[in-house]
């Protein structure tokens, strides 16, 4: 009976233990869930994937110009994916990924085996699940709790999404080695092919890497990678994915490691920069890094590399000429040029240097330099604007300006004086002398008001040698300034972007050809009749002026070339009825190129080879007339309506044909006397 009761006892007591230590077990468990699953991260996001993924931009023609990205990784979906590159990594990672529910206690234990018997890390424990868990969702601590944590939204989210969509996750975001997230980026990385192009070998060695990428990099260590892909191939043929045949096959089949040519900085950097510094103001940084945009450009490859071979041709022939020292060779003769489509707007190409890997100042746009001559146009247009003619008539003679105990006396190129001179004579001969009586007479501040409705945005000295082109500009907005002749006296805005879409294809931006948009994009800042008299007048520098090397293109060219003082600086800004393109040449410090080095000797013949180029197989077009011009027979030399022996046709707004010639006369304010000393330009 006393055996019975103690028997008795202890059986309640043991009940009694076991009860109160599974409730102990119990109510842990419950606790430390509830301890471990606070504050867990969403899961809900993962139904809308979207990491950060490579932002591209392309060329007119479609072809990729610039990559720019946070992570480098192509998100795809799995039916591009080839079916044993997605069992190779099953294989390799995690062979019962189909059978558990976010963990897999099976695969810890023989991992934990294999890895004691082989002496290293051969295999890992964790699910797929658990890697998608680590990597888009948990930081990559290695710590208990975080793996508990781990674990808990494993399971969780094998019961959000499918085994398809976990799959699909995995094989988007895995790291595996050189940049390459995703293994679309990595089949370009490591053999520059589509991921739908690879074979059962390469897909077995991409599958290999996830353990150690840098381990196992087969560009670094292609022994290593070549046993882990081994590895790979005997997981698949124990698990039957694969048969004999296969295996052996892929055993044998060689591994061409080829990464895909990204050379796109070859093609456009300087313009690529301008864009994606564009994109960044506008839209931030880290969109324009992770959100995976696609940037259609205006950029036409065939003119990019047309501009890249007129401009060092161009100044390689300078060097040649001038034979320069080796103290170039640190400082190297430098040049940019820049073609926009009249008819849309489209920047067409843009050189902002002679190698953007050595220098990326982008001397198209961001070089503020003296005009000389070539600012002289806008001097011209504002006196059209102010009664003169291309037949008003200006003395060519000697005049000082004295302010104080400083005395400027404007020289002309060739030293001479000319007399009585038409607008005409005096724009195409670049005489400075002319300029500076034409500027004194209509004034600087009307002069400096025109020039920044032209579109002149930088900053022009308040004296006259601002007529000379003492100023310094950039060729972007010199050469938009001219396109305002160009184009019938509208201004625009040079457009490089023709859209922006987002990662799902959704447009952000969108800039169609200005001839196609709803409303003129286009602002009327001069009349048309002023523009046509300019681009009339800047024929005539072309074909009887300094910009005669343009003649050579065989069609309509109207264009002026700029020289500074001391041969510092050389341009040419010229357009045809289709296209205007800005050159120039000079150092990044202030030095002469040279003697004689003026624009129309080593800034015209760039332009001419870079046109001649793009404009080989295209129709011939006359510049369109606008209503309101009327052309009438004059003497070239005296601009008088006569039948001289030197007849010109020349053109007039209506009803501004001159029955007498009037000479202008500077005025004598002592307002226009002001001038800088320390600022002169050559005139050409």
């Amino acid at each position: 009976m006393r055996k019975s009761n103690s028997i008795e006892k202890i059986l309640k007591i043991l009940i009694t233990t076991v009860m109160v230590s599974a409730t102990a077990i119990v109510v842990s468990g419950v606790v430390s869930y509830l301890y471990f699953a606070r504050d867990l991260p969403s899961i809900e996001n993962l139904k809308n994937y979207k990491p950060p993924v490579i932002t591209t931009i392309f060329s007119d023609e479609g072809e990729i110009i610039g990559e720019f990205y946070a992570e480098k990784r192509r998100v795809i979906p799995l039916d591009r994916m080839p079916k044993h590159l997605i069992q190779a990594f099953i294989a390799g990672e995690d062979s019962r990924f189909f059978q558990h529910k976010g963990l897999d206690y099976w695969a810890i234990l023989r991992a934990l085996i294999k890895n004691l018997f082989s002496g290293e890390i051969v295999q890992g424990g964790s699910t797929i699940t658990q890697q998608v868990v680590k990597s888009i969702l948990l930081s990559p601590e290695k710590s208990f709790s975080r793996k508990i944590r781990e674990a808990i939204l494993a399971f969780k989210i094998e019961k959000y999404l499918t085994k398809e969509e976990i799959l699909y996750l995995y094989l988007n975001q895995i790291f595996l080695g050189h940049g390459s997230y995703g293994v679309a980026v990595a089949a370009e990385t490591y053999f520059g092919k589509e991921v739908e192009e690879l074979n059962l070998a390469e897909s077995a060695l991409l599958a290999g890497l996830p353990q150690a990428p840098s381990k196992y990099s087969p560009l670094h260590h292609p022994e290593q990678a070549k046993k882990r892909q081994i590895y790979i191939l005997n997981r698949m043929l124990e698990e039957g994915i694969i048969s004999r045949e296969e295996y052996f096959k892929a055993l044998q089949m060689p591994l061409n490691y080829k990464s895909r040519q990204t050379n796109y900085i070859e093609k456009a950097p300087y313009f690529v920069e301008y864009v994606k510094k564009y994109v960044e103001e506008r839209y931030g940084k880290e969109a324009f890094l992770k959100n995976g945009l696609k940037i259609y450009t205006t950029l036409d490859l065939r003119f990019q590399e047309e501009a890249r071979k007129a401009l060092e041709a161009g100044l390689k022939e300078i060097e040649k000429r001038q034979r320069y020292s080796d103290y170039n060779k640190t400082l190297p003769l430098e040049g940019a040029l820049i073609c926009f489509d009249i008819e849309t707007g489209y920047v067409k190409a843009m050189v902002g240097g002679r190698d953007y890997r050595r220098s990326q100042f982008n001397r198209a746009i961001q070089a503020r330099r003296q005009t000389g001559s070539a600012f002289k146009p806008i001097i011209y247009a504002s006196a059209l604007d102010r009664g003169y003619t291309p037949s008003s008539i200006i003395v060519d003679s000697p005049i000082v300006f004295e302010d104080g105990d400083k005395i400027w006396k404007p020289k002309n190129f060739d030293g001479k004086f000319r007399g009585p001179t038409t607008l005409r004579n005096a724009l195409t001969h670049s005489i400075n002398v002319v300029t500076v009586k034409i500027a004194q007479d209509i004034g600087i501040s009307y002069i400096r008001d025109y020039a920044k409705n032209l579109g002149i945005s930088s900053p022009l000295h308040e004296d006259l040698s601002m007529a000379l082109g003492s100023s310094s500009l950039s060729l972007f907005e010199l050469t938009r300034a001219y396109a305002v002749f160009a184009n019938g006296g509208r201004r625009f805005k040079p457009i490089l972007i023709k859209k922006i879409l987002d990662r799902d294809g959704n447009v952000m931006e969108e800039n169609p050809p200005l001839s196609s948009r709803e409303g003129s994009p286009e602002e009327q800042v001069i009349s048309p009749q002023t523009a046509y008299l300019m681009t009339h007048l800047l024929q005539d520098v072309v074909q009887r002026g300094t910009g005669w090397r343009a003649k050579s293109l065989g069609r309509p060219v109207a264009g002026k070339t700029g020289t500074t003082d001391h041969f510092q600086d050389a341009w040419f800004i010229g357009y045809t009825p289709d296209l205007i393109t800005g050159v120039w040449v000079g150092f990044d410090e202030e030095k002469s190129l040279g003697e004689n080095e003026t624009g129309a000797r080593a800034a015209c013949p760039i332009w001419v080879q870079f046109m001649s180029a793009i404009m080989k197989d295209r129709e011939i077009k006359e510049f369109e007339v606008p209503e309101g011009i009327e052309f009438v027979i004059v003497d070239s030399n005296t601009g008088q309506i006569s039948k001289s022996k030197s007849p010109l046709l020349e053109c007039f707004k209506e009803g501004t044909i001159p029955f007498k010639n009037t000479y202008f006369q500077p005025a004598s304010s002592p307002d226009f006397f002001k001038f800088d000393l320390t600022l002169s330009v050559s005139g050409r």
